[in-house]
């Protein structure tokens, strides 16, 4: 499926021709138009969606899965392993059953697992790991984007020297963190977490929901992220544009039982193909297609700030993410100033002083000084 230039420039007008004659006037000049600052993705309309999902099935080599299993999905997942460096990969219908099935295979019988304060696994699951699986989730450095070994260490000998004997069973680690502002857990810090993991024989997963931004912020590749953890979470919706979905990825003795535990907890959909059906043309060159979208960024953030009107911050250790304060305008009136010129902001209250601006291929939809005149107006 050759899909990776669909959305460059001027894909509107290309867009047009995968849709049935009669809906092409509709659609031809409302596809791809817009840049958000809103999402990890492109956040696609109903219709651009409909428009890849018939780009994805009008290929010779498209085939259906049948309960999650074969076809499209198959494809998609042995692609994620090859490009995770891992030897198997399982599809998921969210990154929370990923995360929870995960921890829940990699515990065995020590049911303590470290997690951050801030992470998903431990504020946006409702209990799951400990209602549906047992476990006991102990959040380290609340605030924080990320624990250090001293403080992994300090609670693995506390819990291991309790009256009646537990053991950590899992080190869970989310980068980037969304709680956080997306910022990153250091790449140094995660190496001496895994390395003391391993020798304790603490089994580590790694939450990369975003993983695929980081490349571009720290240098490192996915690979030498995931080579430190046994199994690594990808979303499959937040970059690569899906509907839904997530892949895990890991040695194949971890992987290939999951087929059973997917369906236990709901998660074997009868079809699951048009849930990622474009997902591969957006992997294909997205780490290039991301840096290109901060090129971008950057341009849009020198032309504001040139003009006295606002200035831009960007974070430590930050990924998808810079604040913006405007100066001489609310936040809601430049978003709706915005709004009209394609270009899409967070409303926020009057009162806030700085915007979150997320930075996404959505960038590359329009020239950065058309995006910057969203902004200054006429």
């Amino acid at each position: 499926m050759d899909r990776r230039h669909f959305l460059a420039a001027g894909a509107a007008a290309t867009a047009s021709t995968l849709l049935p004659a009669a809906a092409e006037a509709a659609a031809s000049d409302a596809l791809f138009q817009d840049v958000n600052f809103l999402s990890d993705g492109q956040a696609l309309t109903p219709r651009e969606y409909a428009a890849l999902l018939d780009k994805a099935v009008q290929a010779g080599n498209f085939a259906p899965d049948y309960y999650s299993r074969g076809g499209a999905i198959e494809a998609l997942e042995a692609t994620f392993a090859a490009r995770l460096g891992k030897q198997a990969a399982i599809f998921l219908p969210t990154g929370t059953l990923a995360n929870q099935l995960a921890v829940r295979t990699l515990a065995g019988h020590n049911h303590r697992v470290l997690v951050q304060a801030e992470s998903h696994l431990y504020n946006d699951s409702g209990d799951a790991a400990q209602a549906l699986s047992g476990l006991t989730l102990l959040p380290l450095a609340p605030g924080r984007a990320a624990f250090t070994l001293d403080e992994a260490k300090e609670w693995a000998e506390r819990t291991a020297g309790g009256r009646v004997e537990s053991r950590i069973g899992v080190l869970s680690v989310e980068s980037p963190v969304r709680r956080r502002q997306h910022e990153f857990v250091p790449f140094d810090e995660l190496v001496r977490l895994s390395e003391w993991a391993k020798s304790q024989g603490i089994r580590r997963h790694l939450d990369g929901a975003r993983l695929f931004n980081l490349p571009q912020h720290t240098g490192r590749s996915v690979n030498e992220y995931a080579a430190l953890f046994d199994t690594v979470y990808v979303s499959l919706w937040k970059h690569f544009n899906g509907a839904s979905g997530a892949i895990l990825a890991g040695d194949a003795r971890v992987i290939d039982g999951l087929y059973h535990a997917r369906r236990q907890f709901g998660g074997g959909l009868p079809y699951a193909w048009p849930l990622v059906a474009g997902v591969e043309g957006f992997l294909h060159d997205y780490e290039a297609q991301y840096a290109r979208a901060w090129e971008a960024a950057d341009q849009v953030i020198a032309t504001l700030e040139a003009s006295g009107r606002f200035t831009a911050r960007k974070l430590e250790n930050g990924t998808s993410l810079f604040l913006l304060q405007a100066r001489g305008i609310a936040p809601a009136a430049l978003a709706e100033r915005a709004q009209k010129h394609g270009v899409l902001l967070p409303r926020l209250p009057d009162e806030a002083s700085e915007i979150p601006l997320q930075v996404n291929t959505s960038l590359l939809r329009k020239p950065p000084d058309a995006i910057a005149r969203a902004f200054l107006g006429p």
